[in-house]
């Protein structure tokens, strides 16, 4: 097989008869095609050679092995690169297991850095493990929507018991070296300067039969009785079942654990082979390797990060605006150790600012995240301020107030004058036009959106603006801040509610339409929460409340009045002082621990909006299935997300897949709002469509872009060559 990889291993013998096998490949030194057959071939050599006793086995750089290299996966998807086997499972099997874990020269793994996947698979093949305190050792296979190909499903049940394998694989959560320690997972921990010297002499103890010569597979000592055993797994899969009901994937790495402790280890390693190769065709594996990717290159941004600009150095930050997004950021700001002023109108409105930022510090020292010393050290980062005198030697302003565009357009010719020329102008808005917000200005080039999630400092999302007048330096600015605050960052183009709320603006209004022509409210909610939303629209416009919804919607029916639904449905419900979750009441009740129940009175206000909208009941529409109340709702949002894609708001689909995923909670495991979108195709979505907005109006009418791919059966997400992207 033809490969362009440049991974390799390297073997040398010391004089000690020990053969130090090298893996190279940066940046993490992950298991390619050319890796693993390199590595085959050292394994043999030192098999071969006389001069050979021991063997260890170790990682170039620092890092021991990051797993299979992911690449590799697409190109397995593709059929254009396969592991060439000559019997099944012949890596796993015949040569790891029978060859290598069977042989007669004992090895040893000295595991610095990575040990993950493929990496800590290769390490419980050893007979032994010397690890570094800090080195993180996991199987995080599951997060890719595949199982341990490796023996990873066998060997780690074997060496730490099957509780602690199960909840590693199952969470995808890593240990470190002195965790593993504690396992039994590794048998030594000690320093770098140490480990490979460590590692060789551990080597010729079991040679010379001073420590145990023990081969993993075939261990039996932390197993349980084969009823315990049964059980865990049982409600291990009942666990599964509850937390991810739409993923197979979980539930059959259980299988496979189970098959090897019931029929043997070398039966598991052919079972766990099988499925390994059946998943990584599955659509939940192409799915969760496309946003792996996708989420890597949002800091790409053709006309930007490629012009060479460094990052300007960001030390001193002032946030406008104390309530939960202003303090949110803050918050995200400060535990990255930036220097930040909160301003706010009042003294009243400052102190409720700066309390709500220290209980989302204390939060962290309660939970053990944070020490009473560094909450204490972080919190003196900040300072509150009334006025704009302090903001002479700020590096960047970020305007969280509310969604009012005169008050926004007021507040950047303030920052005009009070902050100095390099300061960045970024506003939170989730809405409104940038270049409306500075149109009093005369600063365009250094006026940027940087739009936060609520809980600003939990949501990994950070959405930058950039409008046609916004500097590339600033771009490059912003997009390190947002890394240093750990936020994914997606870069998109300036109009009405960007990208993530102008896709997703159909998803409370394609709901009342619903509810509105007949579909029971609570099985919309249902169906979108079945399907793996996080909420579904009702519940959603209640935790946000009706003042936000009404206010982002009001910009969608000014800009967009061609196709959007008008419905008087929350306003009737306002009328009654409900505004959802606040008041305890919105389209559900809320009990004294915000536990949500359907309201049997919320029939009367559908039925009030029926009358005002002049719609009739639809029999199909009140009696419409799951996977039809999903399509209905989705629909729309991927004809806007077409939209979006078309006019270069977003330069790349894949943006929008991580933006729908980080900013609205899209499934991961449907790769993204285009993604899904292109597994189920263009035609049958234009068709959709098409039918609906003939019976229901504009709200459905597909747009030219996505009849245009329909009509060639081209893909949504294949590039847009005649849309220039917003510079």
């Amino acid at each position: 097989m033809a490969s362009t990889n440049k991974g390799r291993t390297t073997l040398e013998v010391g004089t000690d008869g020990v053969a130090i096998i090298t893996i190279i490949n940066p940046p993490v030194n992950s298991l390619a095609f050319d890796v693993i057959y390199s590595l085959v071939d050292s394994f043999q050599e030192a098999a071969r050679r006389d001069d050979v006793k021991a063997i260890v086995l170790t990682g170039a750089n620092g890092k021991f092995c990051g797993g299979f290299d992911i690449s590799g996966f697409i190109a397995m998807q593709r059929g254009t690169a396969k592991l060439e086997e000559p019997t099944p499972g012949y890596y796993s099997a015949d040569v790891l297991s029978d060859s290598v874990e069977g042989g007669k020269k004992p090895l040893v793994a000295a595991i610095d850095g990575l040990a993950l996947g493929g990496g800590l698979e290769l390490a419980m093949i050893c007979h032994a493990r010397i690890s570094t305190p800090a080195a993180q050792l996991g199987l995080p296979e599951l997060t890719l929507g595949v199982i341990p190909g490796f023996g990873g499903t066998q060997r780690l049940p074997r060496i730490v018991g099957i509780s602690k394998a199960l909840e590693m694989i199952l969470t995808s959560k890593p240990v470190k070296g002195t965790e593993a320690h504690g396992l039994g997972l590794v048998d030594a921990v000690v320093s770098p300067q140490e480990l490979v010297s460590t590692a060789r002499k551990w080597a010729l103890d079991i040679l010379e039969r001073r420590r145990p010569w023990v081969a993993s597979l075939y261990r039996t000592d932390k197993l349980d009785s084969l009823v315990e055993a049964r059980e865990k797994f049982r409600f291990a899969r009942a666990q599964s079942r509850k937390q991810a009901p739409n993923l197979t994937h979980p539930l059959i790495c259980i299988d496979v654990m189970e098959e090897g402790i019931v029929s043997g280890g070398r039966v598991g390693l052919l079972k766990e082979y099988h499925h390994f190769q059946e998943l990584i065709q599955s659509d939940t594996c192409k799915s969760l390797v496309h946003i792996f990717f996708a989420q890597r290159g949002t800091t790409k941004v053709p006309g930007v990060t490629d012009l060479g600009l460094k990052p300007r150095r960001v030390r001193k930050v002032a946030v406008l605006g104390g309530g939960l997004m202003g303090s949110g950021i803050a918050t995200a700001l400060l535990l990255s150790n930036y220097t930040v002023i909160l301003k706010e109108v009042n003294e009243k409105f400052l102190q409720a600012g700066i309390g709500r930022i220290k209980a989302n510090l204390q939060s962290r020292v309660k939970k053990g995240a944070m020490s009473q010393e560094k909450f204490e050290k972080t919190l003196s980062l900040l300072k509150g301020a009334l006025e704009y005198e302090s903001f002479k030697d700020v590096d960047m302003v970020i305007e969280a107030v509310i969604e009012n565009v005169s008050l926004k357009q007021d507040i950047f010719s303030d920052l005009e004058k009070y902050c100095p020329p390099h300061c960045i102008l970024a506003s939170n808005t989730s809405t409104i036009d940038l270049d409306l917000i500075g149109k009093k200005t005369k600063s365009q080039d250094r006026i940027i959106g940087a739009h936060f999630f609520s809980p600003a400092h939990v949501m990994p999302l950070l959405e930058i603006v950039r409008t046609n007048q916004t500097s590339p330096q600033v771009v490059v600015d912003l997009l390190d801040v947002g890394k240093k605050i750990r936020k994914t960052p997606v870069v998109v183009g300036n109009c009405t509610g960007f990208a993530v709320n102008r896709m997703f603006f159909p998803y409370s209004e394609g709901a009342f339409l619903l509810i509105e022509h007949g579909t029971d409210p609570y099985q919309i909610d249902k169906a979108l929460t079945k399907f793996g939303m996080p909420m579904g629209p009702l519940r959603l416009a209640d935790l946000v409340g009706f003042g936000v919804v009404l206010a982002s919607g009001m910009q969608f029916i000014e800009n967009f009045p061609e196709r959007t639904y008008k419905s008087r449905l929350i306003p009737l419900i306002q009328e009654d002082k409900r505004a959802g979750e606040s008041t305890r009441k919105g389209f559900y009740l809320y009990d004294d621990r915000r536990k949500a129940s359907p309201d049997p009175e919320l029939r009367k206000y559908i039925e009030k909006a029926r009358g005002i909208s002049g719609v009739a009941i639809d029999p199909k529409m009140a009696k419409l299935s799951e996977k039809d109340i999903v399509e209905m709702i989705f629909f729309p949002i991927v004809n806007e997300a077409c939209r979006v894609f078309a006019e270069g708001i977003a330069v790349k689909a894949a943006d929008l897949d991580i933006a729908s995923v980080m900013g609205m909670g899209f499934p991961s495991y449907r790769g993204g709002i285009m993604f899904w979108a292109d597994l189920l195709g263009s035609k049958y979505i234009y068709s959709r469509l098409e039918e609906w907005s003939k019976s229901y109006g504009g709200f459905f009418k597909p747009c030219a872009f996505l009849a245009e791919r329909a009509a060639k059966g081209a893909p949504l997400s294949a590039p847009v060559e005649q849309a220039k992207p917003r510079l």
